[in-house]
């Protein structure tokens, strides 16, 4: 990718791409139920703001690796990301009927066949990052389970299911949505950086850093917009954590003080990045996008 390209003709450029990666992936032969099939690639194509596949494919300029290099892992993380979209949108869990504009999976496909969709998803991303050209792709996996799991995407929704109509103090709500949101956007970063030349640890802190404060401060926007926002603009249902009585980074901290924390949040990634220079441009400007996004 050209570096000197605005960031909107670079992202639109990777989202155009991880759409025709994330297609192939998920076109299966014969031996693979053609239902099953229809849910998955409704599951993940034609929508989405990709924010994952991003992440990794500017942590991945940013050790000088090609985009080719970078397709499986952004894949991978999208397929994780996409399943648990799909199991959190189901009646046992958020019980949500919109989703990136569409209706949910379950609504679409009926709550089994959107059950196993997510089950086939994670199965998908783990054989895309196993068999891809990472120069360790046993570890690769391993951090992507470990971002997946109950340390991570999983354990966090399990803490948020646990809450609802529970008044968490700001420490525990960070707490989850490190582990909630901000587990796989650290993935994305750290497996986009592995495909490009090696980091030393305190290149690898910075990245760390650099994710966790990208992470969260897309969780209080996504709060401050659940708040703001409409069905038409987000693309799911808007209101919806207030209405179940959900802990949110606005319930906590008031509507202007969330905005603020947003704001801080960024500055903390921005500060992250210094140790890497003009070669974190894009990783900056993730920062900038997802904390002033507004859908």
């Amino acid at each position: 990718m050209h570096a000197d390209v605005a960031f909107e003709v670079w992202s639109s450029d990777l989202q155009r791409r991880i759409e025709d990666v994330l297609d192939r992936a998920l076109t299966f032969g014969a031996g693979t139920p053609a239902p099953l099939a229809e849910a998955m690639r409704y599951a993940v194509l034609g929508g989405g703001k990709r924010v994952r596949p991003l992440c990794a494919y500017a942590a991945g300029e940013l050790t000088g690796a090609e985009p080719t290099a970078v397709d499986a892992a952004a894949a991978a993380v999208e397929m994780i990301h996409a399943y648990s979209l799909a199991h959190d949108d189901l009646p046992c869990m958020d019980d949500d009927v919109l989703r990136r504009g569409k209706p949910t999976c379950h609504v679409a496909f009926g709550e089994a066949r959107a059950l196993l969709a997510g089950d086939a998803l994670q199965a998908q991303a783990f054989a895309t990052l196993g068999t891809s050209a990472l120069r360790n792709a046993g570890e690769a996996c391993a951090l992507l389970a470990h971002a997946a799991g109950a340390p991570g995407m999983a354990g966090g929704q399990a803490i948020d299911l646990a809450h609802v109509g529970v008044a968490m103090s700001l420490p525990e709500l960070e707490t989850m949505h490190r582990m909630k949101t901000g587990a796989l956007i650290r993935a994305a970063i750290r497996l986009g950086a592995a495909c490009g030349r090696p980091l030393n640890a305190e290149e690898t802190g910075a990245l760390d850093t650099f994710a966790e404060a990208a992470g969260l401060a897309f969780q209080v926007v996504d709060d401050v917009l659940d708040v703001e926002g409409s069905a038409a603009t987000l693309g799911k249902t808007a209101g919806k954590d207030a209405a179940r009585n959900k802990p949110t980074y606005v319930s906590v901290l008031g509507l202007a003080e969330a905005k603020r924390h947003a704001a801080e949040l960024r500055e903390e990634a921005h500060a992250a990045l210094r140790t890497f220079g003009s070669a974190a441009r894009r990783l900056h400007e993730i920062a900038d996008w997802v904390a002033r996004r507004t859908n």
